[in-house]
């Protein structure tokens, strides 16, 4: 069975810019693959870090961004001001579902707490059968490594199955990811 095109890809990343200028790098070079590929991005709707640098990257380039804020991040000024469309929800649950919903594949950059809440929320809801998009893991200076191996550990000890994991696209470099994501067929 083919999978439609993709056209919209949510992003899920850190709220913060980290200390590494290569994955800062690796934001700009995602913009540019994404408007490249016109290709609409949805994301957390935020004005800060790797989020704001992604969302910057993708308007100044003439992209499409569409961002899902709760009401509560919007009240402290966090979202972006210059979105192609803004949705406020009212927590974090929605956002997540709104988001998902909204987008054709998922793709996971660096990030803390709050994006690994995302990667495992939108992993599980693939695992049970909720949707069926392609998931993607951009591993930019070996941010995922870690992560890797422990999915691979909880496969040996039998907590998760490996035809699961290896619907799971991971690459180092945005071109790469993406190109993968495009060519996706289930």
């Amino acid at each position: 069975m083919e999978s439609a095109p993709i056209r919209t890809i949510a992003v899920f990343c850190g709220s913060s810019t980290g200390n590494d200028p290569e994955i800062m790098q690796a934001c700009v070079k995602l913009a540019e693959v994404f408007t490249l590929h016109k290709l609409v991005m949805v994301y957390g709707g935020g004005n800060i870090g790797l989020m704001g640098i992604l969302a910057d990257e993708m308007l100044k380039r003439g992209g499409e961004v569409v961002g899902v804020i709760p009401q509560k991040l919007m009240d402290r000024e966090l979202a972006h001001a210059n979105l192609t469309q803004l949705h406020i929800v009212a927590g974090m649950h929605e956002r997540k579902a709104l988001m998902a919903k909204l987008s054709d594949a998922f793709v996971v950059l660096p990030g803390g707490i709050g994006t690994m809440d995302e990667f495992f929320e939108i992993f599980t809801w693939f695992q049970l059968g909720y949707h069926h998009k392609p998931m993607a893991l951009l591993n930019v200076s070996g941010f995922y490594d870690k992560l890797i191996g422990f999915l691979e550990h909880i496969i040996i000890q039998g907590y998760f199955q490996n035809d699961l994991y290896k619907e799971l696209i991971v690459e180092e470099h945005p071109g790469d990811l993406v190109k993968r994501l495009l060519n996706h067929r289930k």
